[in-house]
């Protein structure tokens, strides 16, 4: 047995980059930061930012770019990838991100967008914050019968 999963809570770095594969397909790159706050033995205040790779694929890219923008607190689930590619010289180059299968935009719109929590099954994410909710199908065949409780 194996688990592989992440949880995030943080501020992205830079406004979310949304491209199309060749078939199509939506992607969403934008990077996350989550920062460590502690008091040294000497009392002083310490801080360390991790910086996180976040790929965000389908309905749900298209969403983080619409809704998401530098500065924005996000809560997030995935799970870790690898990958690797050769670059210009011929060199194997490896990176670690975080496939994001669950993104909830925590705290109030900005001017240019509404909050919003959406996650990639397409239903209603838990509301961390006060914000606007969204609510998406893929099953039109789904009934409130359909819940098993």
């Amino acid at each position: 047995m194996s688990v592989n999963k992440v949880i995030l809570l943080g501020r992205l770095g830079q406004d979310p980059e949304l491209k199309y594969t060749p078939g199509g397909s939506a992607v969403c790159n934008f990077s996350l930061a989550t920062t460590e706050a502690w008091t040294d033995k000497q009392g002083q205040k310490q801080e360390k930012t991790e910086w996180h790779r976040i790929v965000v694929w389908g309905k749900l890219a298209e969403l983080c770019n619409q809704y998401l923008a530098k500065g924005r607190q996000a809560f997030l689930e995935g799970r870790l990838q690898t990958r690797s590619w050769d670059d210009k010289d011929g060199n194997k180059r490896y990176t670690t991100e975080i496939l994001a299968s669950t993104v909830q935009f925590i705290g109030g719109a900005t001017a240019s967008n509404n909050g919003a929590n959406i996650d990639s099954s397409y239903s209603q994410a838990p509301a961390a914050a006060p914000a606007q909710e969204y609510q998406i199908s893929s099953d039109a065949s789904f009934a409130a019968d359909d819940i098993p409780f």
